[in-house]
């Protein structure tokens, strides 16, 4: 990924730019949990001072915020920036807007620590709410100009090969499945030997997306690299903006993830918001190509609704 466009995923986009630049205070939280990994160890403690205590943090000064994470000023204004304010000025501002929100009634939120000895109702209660703030937090975050022109490749490809290992991979099928339902021509690959040989037949026209928690995942890269030499448009889904993958993806796409624990790690949880990026990429492509991709979609149903009926009239 170029600098330039690095540098546009430290903005909001869209409608949620907020006033003189910069995040949006609604998307401001789930902007500090995603690229917090990424960030230097003075820098995630100047983040996560802003987002655990945005109104303690927006009486403070640039000065007093360093002396309060035991950084200098200049880590607190490279922090602003990465997360999408020109400085820190505009950083307070949106810590202003934020704590309002905080203290407009809504209820705290719970921890989703999960120990080995909760009771299950602790543990659904703990994974919902953490299901629900992952995906609030990949929307809030996802980048529509990227998205929209992830859609439109998809749309108008002559096929799409997907790539993803492990608990990705399940995503990857579960993406060309939806655009195989439409009449599109799409292929996902686990195996690497396969995703790398047949990545090497795409060209111009046709879209290579790889998906990746991680960004460093090899056997995913590889074949993407291979699309990206040859003319194909590459996105990559990812939890890291500034991953390995991101040098050969024309489109990115962030998602974001739960803190990860001893029970759920991050290539779990991950899934989640990786489904949603995925359901909005698929709706997307089918608004595109509706004419053709409702008919498509009757038929698919029609084809197998004698396979539901015969599973329900069993006694």
């Amino acid at each position: 990924m170029t600098d330039e466009v690095k540098e546009t995923f430290g903005q909001a986009s869209g409608g949620r730019r907020a006033a003189g630049g910069g995040t949006a205070p609604a998307a401001l939280a789930a902007k500090v949990r995603t690229l917090a990994p990424s960030m230097t160890r003075s820098m995630q403690r100047v983040a996560e001072a802003v987002a655990g205590d945005p109104a303690g943090c927006a009486a403070l000064t640039v000065t007093g915020l360093a002396e309060l994470t035991g950084t200098s000023e200049a880590t607190v204004v490279r922090t602003s920036r990465l997360l999408g304010y020109p400085g820190y000025r505009d950083l307070r501002l949106a810590l202003a807007g934020l704590a309002a929100q905080q203290q407009s009634g809504r209820a705290p939120a719970i921890t989703t620590d999960i120990a080995v000895d909760d009771p299950i109702a602790d543990v659904v209660a703990k994974l919902a709410y953490d299901e629900q703030q992952t995906l609030a937090d990949t929307a809030a975050g996802l980048d529509t100009v990227q998205l929209g022109a992830a859609v439109a490749a998809l749309a108008a490809a002559r096929r799409t090969d997907v790539y993803g290992i492990g608990a990705s991979g399940l995503v990857a099928q579960d993406l060309t499945q939806k655009l195989l339902r439409i009449g599109l021509i799409a292929h996902a690959h686990n195996d690497p030997h396969l995703a790398v040989t047949n990545a090497v037949q795409l060209r111009a026209g046709d879209v290579a997306l790889a998906i990746t928690h991680s960004g460093s995942t090899g056997d995913v890269i590889e074949p993407l690299r291979a699309a990206f030499e040859r003319g194909a448009t590459t996105v990559a889904i990812t939890g890291r903006p500034d991953s390995p993958v991101t040098q050969y993806a024309d489109h990115v796409l962030t998602t974001a993830t739960s803190r990860e624990s001893e029970l759920r790690p991050a290539a779990m949880s991950s899934r989640t918001s990786q489904l949603l990026v995925v359901d909005c990429l698929f709706v997307g492509v089918a608004q595109r190509t509706y004419e053709a991709a409702a008919p498509a979609l009757a038929a698919s149903y029609e084809a197998l609704a004698h396979r539901h009926g015969a599973l329900r009239g069993r006694p």
